[in-house]
């Protein structure tokens, strides 16, 4: 636990914060020209697309929030849910995203009065339904747009190519694994991580290996006999918070750009997000800052009209879509560690 704690200091939020700004400074200065922000027209109509960011961004929140009720057979209320998504996406955003959040969000899950196995199934299936999205819906939009859901005049194309079909296919390998370890066989995967920690540089680590398999197995117990609207509850609900989160940079772009988005042009964005995010979810940076604003301008390069507007755009993204989890954590993490563990202290006197 105080391990966990740890990786949740507030002071740890400067790191996201020096490689994301310090990339678009950056970006900005190589860029830069008289007409750099020369796209900045604050209209009525400017103020209520960026509100309207913010409300997908909302949105998005409250089918995260919807969706762990339901993955917990409704044994959360609101508040918790609310405290244990931000939370959820605090330590997510100050982690690298090739890591995540998992381990947190597990632990916020048990102080909110979640079984350990439980907590590990709600987690669990969780990120397996947000994989499930992107596995889905990546061929989908291909089939409709093809190869131009890449950017087709980036000087990095082999590279951006090479992390998106990589990142896709770590994302399949996972998703078959948690499949196949959560609905099939979880005792072959438990059967594995004994044998994989008895190398010697590993057996320090057995017991707690072993115990995770353990979790694993109950989760599968817990959830391999579902209902149908379980799933479908739990499914949509991610459906409607990833498509949330992207249009994001759909709504920012008609705020400063107000003509020449038809419904086409608005889901081949969709699907050129799709793609980005593949490489943003193998990032090794803390919530994928830096690497995120780096390559916006290559993805999203032909809807914008003029390149020096590539990296102010970008910050304004991540201004509406990151930052923000990064204040609302800072705020909600004292508040709900001095609450567990005031409940804590009751519940020892009462011991």
């Amino acid at each position: 636990m105080d391990k966990i704690i740890n990786s949740l200091k507030p002071k740890r939020i400067i790191w996201p914060i020096i490689f994301g700004l310090g990339v678009s400074i950056i970006l900005i200065y190589n860029s830069f020209n008289e007409e750099t922000f020369s796209f900045i027209d604050f209209t009525y109509q400017t103020f209520f697309y960026i509100l309207l960011a913010f409300v997908l961004m909302a949105v998005r929140d409250l089918a995260y929030m919807y969706r762990i009720i339901v993955l917990s057979d409704y044994s959360l209320s609101w508040r918790q849910a609310f405290n244990v998504i931000m939370l959820w996406e605090f330590s997510s955003a100050i982690s690298p995203s090739v890591v995540g959040g998992t381990g947190p969000a597990i632990f916020f899950l048990y102080k909110e009065g979640i079984s350990s196995g439980k907590s590990t199934a709600v987690v669990l299936t969780a990120i397996m339904l947000d994989e499930v999205f992107f596995l889905l819906a990546v061929p989908l939009v291909y089939i409709i747009y093809g190869n131009n859901i890449f950017p087709p005049e980036s000087v990095k194309i082999d590279e951006l190519l090479f992390a998106f079909y990589g990142g896709y296919i770590v994302i399949f390998i996972y998703t078959m694994f948690l499949i196949y370890a959560l609905f099939i066989n979880p005792f072959l995967f438990k059967s594995f991580i004994s044998w994989v920690f008895l190398f010697p540089i590993l057996i320090r680590w057995r017991t707690r290996a072993r115990r995770s398999a353990n979790q694993l197995i109950r989760t599968s117990v817990t959830i391999r006999n579902k209902s149908f609207g379980y799933w479908f509850k739990s499914f949509s609900a991610t459906i409607v918070s990833w498509t949330a989160r992207y249009w994001v940079v759909n709504v920012l772009l008609v705020a400063f750009f107000h003509e020449g988005y038809n419904l086409y042009n608005h889901f081949l964005l969709f699907g050129r997000q799709l793609s980005m995010w593949i490489i943003l979810l193998i990032s090794p940076t803390p919530g994928g800052s830096g690497v995120a604003e780096y390559i916006f301008s290559d993805f999203l390069s032909g809807f914008i009209p003029n390149d020096s507007w590539f990296a102010p755009l970008a910050l304004f993204w991540r201004l509406v879509s990151y930052y923000p989890y990064l204040v609302i954590g800072v705020i909600i993490l004292p508040v709900w560690l001095k609450r567990i563990f005031r409940k804590a202290g009751k519940n020892k006197d009462l011991d």
